[in-house]
């Protein structure tokens, strides 16, 4: 019997797949606890516009990406932090501190957890980070850190 499997199943497949399965297999084990569906010609349509929505989404969200990473290519973001009188900081500079920065002044939203620094930012200066906008879109900018007034 031929079944759309709805959850990744050891030996069997990954959810989304259409699979053959043995019949007492499928209706006494699969079907019962919802882990596939029968693929009739309707389900399987449906799978495969879900299949093509998704793909579609994909695409939007990576050019997006493309597009915020264009505009922060050239972008100097500037951070201010309190310090002391020989440059030093009072703590440091975060990935939160910059990704709020970053949207405060381009716009475009980044995650924290996506920023990678090179290492700890503890004086003024300029520093380049690298901020992960998809996982096949990553820009490096510049980040200036002044003191503040």
């Amino acid at each position: 019997m031929k079944v759309i499997l709805k959850a990744d199943i050891k030996g069997m497949g990954k959810a989304g797949d259409i699979v053959n399965a043995a019949d007492g297999y499928a209706r006494n084990y699969l079907l019962p606890r919802g882990l596939a569906i029968e693929a009739s010609t309707g389900a399987v349509a449906e799978l495969k516009s879900k299949e093509a929505a998704a793909k579609h989404r994909a695409e939007v969200e990576k050019q997006a990406a493309i597009e915020a990473g264009a505009k922060l290519k050239d972008a100097k973001i500037k951070v201010t932090s309190r310090g002391g009188e020989n440059g030093k900081l009072f703590g440091s500079v975060t990935a939160a501190e910059i990704a709020e920065a970053i949207k405060e002044q381009t716009g475009v939203v980044a995650d924290k957890r996506k920023i990678t620094l090179g290492a700890d930012i503890k004086t003024f200066g300029e520093y380049t980070v690298e901020v992960k906008l998809h996982p096949e879109v990553s820009v490096s900018l510049t980040v200036v850190v002044e003191p503040k007034a």
